[in-house]
């Protein structure tokens, strides 16, 4: 599905997941169509800015998939930044971000285990804090490697935890807030 309430492409959307949606509920940032995981939602315009515009950056974290075996010498260019292109902007060099090679497939959701393990192929857990378009892809491809699976686990302090597709939890404000840590101000969100 994308991460969105209406489109105009015949595609599943937001308001499909069985949850009564409060009006003016938006999603905080977006998953392409191929990834998946943690999606935050808000009633609340302000938080995007406050948490994608503001003068602290904030941390997202990863497991990916990648196709063949990972050495540990291109774990290491991952972890200093590789030049990626970034549609409409040309050649960027990504900031340097937190990469760990998993010795084996990590603990995820039963609905997410792989259809063939026997496939060469990596897990790594990846937290940046930088979001250009498509980054760990680009960023899987400038080392070689075709990203098969990207799944969202953790924006800041907010993880997703074992909530199932298509599920929601709700957070108090407050909690929302301080797990993102980010300042409420006169607002509020839900």
């Amino acid at each position: 599905m994308v991460s969105q309430f209406v489109c105009v492409e015949d595609v599943r959307l937001l308001g499909e997941v069985d949850f009564d949606f409060p009006e003016g509920t938006h999603a905080i940032g977006r998953l392409d169509g191929l990834s998946e995981g943690l999606l935050l939602l808000s009633t609340n315009k302000r938080v995007t800015k406050l948490l994608f515009e503001g003068d602290r950056p904030h941390k997202r974290t990863y497991l990916v998939r990648v196709t063949n075996i990972m050495t540990p010498e291109k774990v290491q260019q991952l972890r200093e930044g590789v030049t990626i292109r970034v549609r409409g902007r040309g050649e960027h060099r990504t900031a340097p971000c937190e990469v760990e090679l998993l010795d084996a497939p990590p603990d995820v959701l039963p609905h997410q285990l792989e259809q063939n393990p026997r496939i060469p192929h990596s897990w790594l857990r990846i937290s940046l804090y930088e979001g250009k378009r498509h980054q760990i892809r680009n960023m899987m491809l400038a080392v070689n490697h075709e990203c098969r699976r990207l799944i969202r686990i953790a924006i800041d302090d907010i993880v997703l935890g074992d909530l199932a597709p298509g599920c929601v939890r709700e957070i108090e404000e407050e909690q929302f807030f301080k797990l993102l840590k980010i300042d409420n101000g006169e607002d509020s969100a839900e």
